[in-house]
């Protein structure tokens, strides 16, 4: 089994659809998700989201890459440009990329429905190459 982290900023919305898209869609593959300032709770529309996509698991939370530094990742995404310049520091080598997604926390659902769409076409296409 592949392992996947995807990170972002607040650990609130991007990073949390992409790990829970990823764990939905692509066989052989884990993801999980943190934030380099994670809020400590997902966004009320992301989990709505995932709740229609009938990709929503009471186990995503917002949290710190400390809660999952242990795990030998074999490839580390991140999804927000601040996440991007903040990855260097990720302290063990593995495979990194970047696919940045427009924040969509304070927007109206619809932003969170578009972003869903736009990662399932490019996001994860992007992560079963790379793995």
């Amino acid at each position: 089994m592949k392992k996947v982290l995807v990170m972002c900023t607040g650990n609130s919305c991007r990073s949390i659809i992409g790990e829970a898209l990823i764990n939905k869609y692509l066989d052989g593959v884990k993801a999980y998700s943190a934030g380099t300032k994670p809020v400590g709770k997902v966004n009320e529309n992301a989990k709505k989201v995932l709740i229609k996509e009938n990709a929503w698991n009471d186990n995503y939370h917002s949290k710190n890459l400390d809660e999952i530094i242990d795990i030998d990742f074999d490839l580390v995404v991140t999804v927000c440009d601040n996440a991007k310049e903040s990855c260097p520091i990720f302290p063990k080598p593995v495979n990194k990329r970047h696919i940045g997604y427009v924040d969509p926390a304070g927007k109206e659902y619809k932003e969170f429905e578009n972003l869903v769409e736009k990662m399932k076409k490019e996001f994860l296409p992007m992560i079963k190459e790379l793995i």
